[in-house]
């Protein structure tokens, strides 16, 4: 009988070093562990867990965290991402709101960053849900700034209105993803570069009071120039905070998630912040590591300078 060969199933590439986390120990450790506390001990969910965030450590043993609300469970299927797909999601938990707002002053939060699933199976896309969240942890902690990573709402301009106005916001966030070139490669295809620069400009629009920021992933495929045109046109819509960050396949070579095409070295991170800076970005994170929310206070504190 002829021996058929084994198959090895494939392998990531060997991540750079500076792709490496130290994990937290002693006084960190143990600020992390009542991060972690305060988490669970709600039944919330974070972002940090959900999206497999490589630096939940460092923001965790700092006791910062990011609650992700709406649900543990997103309506959209996007490539890059690890939180699970449903069409129909449970409704969301009208009690989240408080024990969002009694973690975060577990925590004794001056900043703290909210992001959310999109529920495109709600007529509002969540909205009101958001909304309560925000309310919630202002009216328990008024002096605690509050930064919202927002769904685009699919476009529905009466949404986002109920979302933002009056609403005591610092930062609206909603992230691009990825060059628009790779929109229909990266992300759900009911999402689009286009309808995130809307969704950016009309915030700005309603409330031009609050910061608007947005986050890029890198690694995807993109060329550099593709990257710089990206900037430039978020800067065109009024986005004022940005984060750039290298892209990491949250799942083995060859499942649903798009693999990573390139790592990119820190000095070229560096020479995009230096770029969107001159473009007139008022805070700028850009690095190997950085994510979405990561040094959102700093940035926000750049903002306001």
């Amino acid at each position: 009988m002829t021996q058929l060969p084994v198959i090895q199933p494939p392998t990531r590439p060997r991540l750079p070093e500076w792709l490496r986390v130290q994990l937290p120990a002693g006084r960190a450790q143990a600020v992390f562990n009542t991060t972690d506390g305060a988490v669970h001990g709600n039944a919330l969910h974070t972002v940090c867990e959900e999206a497999r965030c490589p630096n939940v450590h460092e923001c965790w043993s700092q006791g910062t965290a990011t609650f992700m609300v709406a649900g543990q469970s997103c309506t959209r299927g996007c490539r890059f991402c690890s939180v699970e797909t449903l069409k129909t999601p449970p409704p969301p938990d009208a009690d989240e709101p408080r024990r969002l707002a009694e973690a975060v002053a577990g925590l004794a939060l001056e900043h703290v960053v909210i992001t959310v699933v999109n529920r495109d199976d709600l007529p509002d896309g969540g909205a009101r849900h958001y909304r309560a969240c925000v309310d919630a942890i202002h009216e328990q902690l008024p002096a605690t700034s509050i930064e919202l990573l927002s769904s685009d709402l699919e476009g529905n301009a009466e949404a986002l209105a109920t979302l933002l106005d009056g609403a005591p916001l610092d930062v609206f966030a909603h992230n691009v993803e990825c060059v628009p070139r790779l929109d229909s490669t990266v992300r759900d295809p009911r999402a689009s570069f286009a309808l995130s620069l809307h969704i950016l400009r009309q915030a700005k629009a309603l409330r031009p009071d609050v910061a608007t920021k947005s986050s890029l992933m890198v690694g995807l495929g993109e060329t550099d120039d593709e990257v710089l045109d990206a900037l430039r046109q978020m800067r065109a819509a009024g986005v004022e905070l940005l984060t750039i960050g290298q892209y990491l396949a949250p799942g083995r070579p060859g499942t649903r998630f798009v693999p990573v095409e390139r790592y990119v070295e820190p000095a070229t991170f560096e020479a995009w912040q230096r770029e969107a800076l001159a473009m007139g970005f008022r805070g700028v994170a850009a690095g190997p590591l950085v994510r979405s929310s990561y040094k959102a206070a700093e940035l926000l504190a750049a903002a306001r300078t």
